[in-house]
């Protein structure tokens, strides 16, 4: 006979034991919610980037705009990011800004210079990529054109804010930015008048001399989305077979086990 000293005890562990595989289910179900929507975020993702693509594709493919459509566009509040645009000015050479890129494996500097409207304002171009050694426009002569230059490139829009806090701190003093801060730009190099609210990425025929080397716009955004979304649907999926076998172990082993209630 049973001793029935022991059955409360008994009881007291098989609550214990209830309660904790609801915490350890609740735990399961929650973390397979989360990957499901992880790896949903992801698709949506994939959607957003693809759509993006497709309209830089688009921009891309077409007859570049005069600037005045191209300011149009983006007081109507359209994206003109990537948008092929023509204009032409003189450039302020002594007002050039250098942008930490690199180029082909090389680092060095992106140039961007004040480009002198004849309406008086002014726009920044980047001219394209320079190396160290070569970040003094005096190294340069024969890139620095004078007069009335036709410049064609693609408009770029000034980012919000600063992209990250791994970014450094722009280095007005020494001339060098680490990401494009226009009001920074514009005031460290006293460029008078108005400036335009967007930046042109010139292209390769826009840079005579040699330096700096145009047309070096990266147009080729990178899409790992659907590679995580099957990232965390597998996780799910996985953790969803493992909280199944363990269940049909669990079920097992209860099914074969003595019961302990009864007479020995």
């Amino acid at each position: 006979m049973t001793d029935p000293s022991n059955v409360p005890a008994a009881d007291d562990a098989s609550a214990l034991s209830g309660w904790r595989r609801m915490a350890l289910g609740g735990l399961v179900v929650a973390a397979f919610a989360l990957l499901l929507v992880l790896g949903t975020w992801q698709v949506q993702r994939m959607q957003w980037k693809e759509a993006l693509l497709s309209r830089i594709e688009e921009q891309l493919s077409q007859q570049p705009l005069d600037l005045a459509e191209v300011e149009a566009a983006q007081s109507r509040g359209d994206p003109i990011e990537y948008q092929p645009v023509t204009l032409s000015g003189q450039f302020e050479h002594e007002r050039e800004r250098h942008f930490f890129a690199t180029h082909e494996g090389q680092s060095g500097f992106y140039v961007y210079t004040p480009l002198r409207l004849a309406d008086g304002r002014a726009v920044f171009v980047n001219r394209g990529f320079v190396p160290f050694d070569l970040k003094s426009p005096s190294t340069r002569p024969a890139g620095q054109v004078a007069g009335t230059v036709s410049v064609t490139g693609l408009a770029r829009e000034q980012p919000a804010a600063k992209p990250s806090w791994l970014v450094p701190e722009n280095d007005s003093a020494k001339n060098i930015f680490y990401w494009k801060d226009l009001g920074a730009m514009a005031s460290s190099a006293a460029v008078p008048g108005s400036i335009l609210p967007f930046f042109v990425d010139a292209d390769a025929t826009s840079s005579p001399g040699g330096w700096p080397v145009g047309g070096v716009t990266m147009v080729n955004l990178p899409n790992n989305h659907l590679q995580y979304a099957v990232t965390w649907y597998g996780l799910a999926l996985a953790l969803a077979a493992v909280s199944l076998l363990m269940l049909i172990r669990s079920r097992r082993h209860a099914n074969s086990a003595p019961d302990e209630t009864a007479e020995t």
